[in-house]
């Protein structure tokens, strides 16, 4: 797939300040809501701790839910080796509390985790009732999940300080993605809504409409013609580069019904990015490139939008 910044179409995006997402739907002639939401399969937070020494590492932790797997990974840096692993519906191992010690290049990392309570929603993570724990050389660099567990567990730790840098969400399913995004540590957690209708409504050719908070944010027509583009939109007073790749959905379709743009969607992968952005950057940045630009808090969700 090419990259998301390699072709412009912004004369085909409508920015609307008025319309709604339920509006919207409406003049779809009712196929979007006949839509089931798609469904997310993993979601991988990264986050940047920071120790009382000054040493900054980083963490993803991935969240996994499928119908053979449920559970979380955790790896640091750029080590590729997953250090954690937990599958909570696996036969052999149904472990859903416990800790664990490793280390990655000289730093000292243990776990501490109970999942035995968890609550799940739709999505890969659990909402509530679960705590996870990660003492980064004896430091508390990172907690999710349940605060208190932290005066039981871990009682007197120093907490370093840490922060969320960015979001990766697979999704599976039709051609509606739903989400929450925080995009500032001080900002609200805004609902995300993005969908294609067109396919098969009558419409000449699909359209991309993306919703923030029941608001549609932008409209791409001519879908198939305006695969890749990027828009700035502003969120919490922030600037947002938002940036789509639905290429693959009409040229890479694998097993469906023909090529090019007049055979519909295709099986493959469409590609969402939000990303915050500096005021005084005017260069737009990939997510891949979040961690070398320590010097600014920014933010980005990326979501992987598979068409099955």
């Amino acid at each position: 797939m090419m990259g998301l910044v390699s072709c412009y179409s912004e004369l085909a995006i409508q920015i609307s300040e008025t319309t709604s997402c339920s509006n919207y739907k409406h003049v779809s002639n009712s196929v979007a809501p006949r839509l089931v939401p798609s469904t997310q399969t993993a979601v991988t937070n990264l986050y940047k701790t920071t120790l009382c020494s000054g040493a900054e590492h980083v963490i993803s932790v991935t969240w996994v839910r499928s119908a053979a797997t449920q559970g979380l990974q955790i790896n640091s840096g750029d080590d590729p080796t997953t250090a954690f692993r937990l599958n909570t519906n696996s036969r052999l191992f149904r472990k859903k509390r416990g800790n664990k010690a490793f280390e990655i290049n000289s730093t000292k990392y243990e776990v501490f985790y109970d999942l035995s309570g968890a609550i799940y929603g739709s999505g890969a993570e659990p909402v509530e009732g679960y705590y996870v724990l990660i003492m980064v050389d004896s430091e508390l660099g990172l907690y999710l999940g349940d605060m208190s567990a932290v005066k039981k567990v871990k009682p007197g730790s120093h907490l370093a300080s840490f922060s969320l840098i960015s979001r990766k969400e697979h999704f599976s399913g039709n051609t509606l993605y739903a989400t929450r995004a925080q995009f500032s540590d001080v900002g609200n957690c805004h609902d995300v809504l993005i969908q294609c209708t067109g396919e098969n409504d009558g419409s000449k050719s699909p359209t991309l409409s993306v919703c923030i908070d029941k608001r549609v944010v932008i409209r791409v027509k001519r879908l198939q013609w305006n695969f890749r583009g990027n828009q700035t939109i502003f969120v919490d007073g922030l600037s947002v580069d938002l940036m789509w790749d639905v290429h693959d959905w009409f040229f890479n379709s694998g097993s469906g019904s023909g090529n090019g743009a007049g055979s519909g969607y295709g099986s493959g992968q469409a590609v969402f990015l939000f990303r915050t952005r500096n005021g005084l950057d005017s260069r737009l940045w990939l997510e891949e490139k979040v961690k070398k630009k320590d010097d600014k808090k920014e933010f980005s969700l990326l979501i992987y939008a598979n068409k099955s």
